[in-house]
C-alpha cells in the first residue's frame, strides 16, 4: 500500500525575501535622516533651558546663541525664540520645521515646538 501524503513545505521565497529587505533598508535609510532631527530638536531644548537664565529678552538670545555656537544648532537661532514670563519665571518657546528630501518631488516635513522647563 503506498500511502501519499503531501508534505507542505513552509518558508519565505527568496522574492519575498529580496522585498522584506527592500522595506527594511528604506525604513532605515529614513530613520538614518530622521534621527538626527530629533537629537538637534534635544540640543535645543537644553539650549533653551540653558538660555531661561537671562532676565532681558536680548540676553535670553544671546545666551541661546552662545549655546548654539557651541553645540553645532543650525535649525534655529536666537531670534527666532519667544521670551515670555509666566509666574515671574522667564519661559523660551520655539518652533521650526525640518525638511528631508526623500525621491524627486517628495519631501518629509517635521514640524518641532517646544519650551523650557
Amino acid at each position: 500500500m503506498i500511502s501519499s501524503r503531501k508534505s507542505s513545505q513552509r518558508g519565505i521565497t527568496l522574492i519575498g525575501i529580496i522585498f522584506v529587505g527592500g522595506v527594511i533598508a528604506m525604513a532605515g535609510l529614513l530613520a538614518a535622516q530622521v534621527v538626527p532631527t530629533y537629537v538637534e530638536f534635544q540640543t535645543i531644548t537644553k539650549a533653551a533651558n540653558k538660555a531661561k537664565a537671562g532676565q532681558t529678552v536680548p540676553e535670553v538670545r544671546a545666551l541661546f546663541d552662545r549655546a548654539a555656537a557651541v553645540d553645532g544648532i543650525k535649525s534655529i537661532a536666537g531670534q527666532d525664540l519667544e521670551v515670555t514670563k509666566e509666574n515671574d519665571k522667564v519661559v523660551v518657546s520655539f518652533s521650526y520645521q525640518s525638511e528631508i528630501h526623500l525621491v524627486g518631488p517628495a519631501f518629509l516635513t517635521l514640524k518641532y515646538s517646544g519650551k523650557s522647563n
